[in-house]
């Protein structure tokens, strides 16, 4: 059985995906050298709860990382798959890396089968995105790709907040699990979203450490407003966070809630351009709700009012 799944992997890493006029999201998981053969198994059971997760949201799923092959160069592999992808779709990218990472004090890396995969090649390879991109990077030493890949309309997730924390890291496979999971649903609106596959996520890492009288040497960031710094999941207050790195900064969250790879009935009810204008206006009342002692209190409910007018119709279009 698992040689056939493996099979079928194989083939749609190698497919091409859908066309710039979908609104289909594309996943591709990535996974690195294991090292270990326990790593391996864990990794591959990772990649396998994202399949499912894509199945069963009607996602285009591929994977790099996963076949038994002499001379396996998966950065050259990754790089060819991203051409392949559209670059101005309205549909979601996400890209899932689950394995290890280094940092050497200047640069972090995946680690795959070949050359390793560099924070700075990264960039270069997403660069002429201009489609929503999501990057979850469940390795060891992962929080530099925070500070290069940051950038408009991204979501980048690491599973350390800095490249010191190179041990072993367990977020991968916490998010794989929390992805399409209705318990991790926190805002109860019949979908989960990749904000809250971060929290959840976060919650069962710190949950792993406690048990085992262990110090924890991994702390998840997640950044979406393209200041590249990060948020950590205690900053949060159910799906809001009530803190920022810096004093007045834009809070990180707002757009990681959007991302939703298995959608409710009610979203899936909603045109690619209702859902960018919804995700739009939400953003604007976000924006407001942080300057709001800016504003006197007067304006700011008859800015707010106006808001949540317009958003009515696209949260319930019937």
């Amino acid at each position: 059985m698992k040689f056939l799944w493996l099979c079928f992997i194989a083939a749609t890493a190698i497919a091409s995906s859908h066309d710039e006029g979908t609104d289909r999201p594309t996943v591709i998981v990535v996974v690195g050298a294991a090292g270990e053969d326990e790593f391996g198994k864990e990794f591959a059971e990772s990649a396998r709860r994202w399949q499912s997760a894509c199945t069963t949201g009607g996602a285009s799923f591929l994977a790099i990382g996963l076949t038994n092959a002499a001379g396996t160069n998966d950065a050259e592999q990754l790089q060819q798959v991203l051409a392949r992808e559209a670059t101005n779709s309205v549909a979601e990218l996400w890209l899932v890396f689950l394995g290890h990472g280094t940092w050497d004090g200047k640069e972090a890396k995946f680690n795959l089968r070949g050359p390793d995969l560099a924070a700075h090649e990264l960039v270069a390879l997403l660069n002429r995105f201009t489609r929503p991109v999501a990057i979850i990077n469940s390795a060891s030493a992962s929080a530099p790709f925070i500070k290069s890949l940051s950038h408009t309309n991204r979501v980048v997730i690491t599973s350390t907040r800095s490249g010191a924390e190179e041990n072993y890291s367990r977020f991968g496979r916490y998010i794989s699990e929390a992805i399409a999971a209705s318990s991790a649903d926190l805002d109860k609106d019949g979908q989960t979203s990749l904000l809250e596959a971060f929290l959840i996520a976060s919650r069962h890492v710190t949950e792993f450490y406690k048990a085992e009288g262990r110090l924890a040497t991994e702390h998840a960031l997640l950044d979406d407003n393209g200041d590249g710094l990060g948020t950590p999941a205690d900053w949060f207050r159910g799906v809001r966070a009530v803190k920022t790195p810096t004093p007045g900064a834009a809070i990180d969250g707002v757009r990681a809630l959007q991302w939703h790879l298995v959608r409710s009935a009610t979203e899936q009810s909603l045109a690619p351009d209702q859902r960018r204008k919804r995700d739009a206006v939400e953003i604007e009342i976000a924006t407001l709700r942080r300057r709001k002692g800016e504003l006197k209190e007067d304006d700011y409910y008859r800015e707010l009012e106006r808001l949540l007018t317009e958003l009515a119709p696209m949260i319930d279009p019937r």
